[in-house]
């Protein structure tokens, strides 16, 4: 007696299976390690290590406050310039190289990448979550800040890890599609730059939101790095209002592009080791 045959059918995965969360669940040990693997990787061979990761944030301040709070006069709404600009260089210098690391984390690891199989979406999350540790330095220097003006704590800062988790997920969505694009496209390592350096002057790092023309704020404000920074200065400084409704709308902006991206960016990897 021979045993029935058992037919499998195998077919393409649909709706949000095909994204491979499970996957990614699986190789949850593996995305620990990059992370890790990733933070080490910044400040390998440096002569000062780690404390790369309190001097940027010091020497960006420095250089805000120079330029723009005591030459230009830029207005910080009644705030010392130089907290003015760290609040803001919190979320900004977190997003900045989040993306930049996601942007090109392809191609970087395509050593790892065409010899075994992982979920690929592992490589631009580590990037991703690897920019938290610089956040928390960042967060650091900025009490330290706060204790040398002698600045009160604020109940408004239990709103913080929202704006986190916001500039996390809008840091993903675009890490993930300028990934996709740099695996056919190397023009988009020179790119990235100037995209960031025009993201910045499209957000409130340098300047505060009144100054906005009020007929352009509702465009302006769908950008959503834009209610970041403002909920930022408004949960630590007290500086600006609190995110309206328009905040809701760039979440959603930001939800929508992290999606897509994904499955963009799932369809791309089944060819990205013959591309690379």
């Amino acid at each position: 007696m021979y045993a029935p045959y058992t037919q499998v059918v195998i077919q393409p995965s649909r709706g949000w299976s095909s994204l491979g969360l499970r996957d990614l669940w699986e190789y949850r040990e593996l995305l620990y390690f990059m992370v890790w693997r990733e933070i080490q990787g910044t400040y390998r061979q440096t002569a000062l290590g780690l404390s790369w990761l309190f001097l940027r944030p010091v020497l960006n301040m420095a250089l805000l406050s120079l330029t723009f709070g005591l030459l230009v006069k830029v207005s910080s709404n009644g705030v010392p310039y130089p907290l003015f600009s760290l609040a803001a260089l919190l979320p900004w210098g977190y997003f900045s190289n989040a993306v930049m690391r996601a942007a090109g984390s392809l191609v970087q690891n395509m050593h790892i990448i065409s010899k075994v199989y992982f979920p690929r979406l592992v490589v631009p999350i580590a990037s991703a979550i690897s920019g938290l540790v610089d956040l928390s330095a960042a967060f650091v220097v900025f009490f330290g800040a706060m204790i040398i003006y002698r600045l009160p704590l604020r109940v408004e800062m239990l709103w913080l890890p929202v704006f986190v988790i916001v500039a996390l997920i809008f840091a993903l969505a675009v890490g993930l599609w300028l990934a996709t694009f740099s695996v056919r496209y190397r023009d988009v390592s020179f790119a990235v730059n100037f995209l960031i350096q025009a993201l910045m002057y499209a957000s409130p790092v340098i300047y505060p939101v009144s100054l906005v023309p009020a007929s352009v704020q509702w465009l302006y404000r769908l950008n959503p790095m834009a209610g970041v920074i403002q909920g930022f200065r408004w949960a630590l400084l007290g500086s600006e209002a609190a995110p309206g409704p328009e905040f809701l709308a760039a979440i959603g902006i930001s939800v929508v592009l992290l999606v897509t991206g994904a499955y963009v960016f799932r369809r791309t990897e089944r060819t990205v080791v013959d591309i690379l």
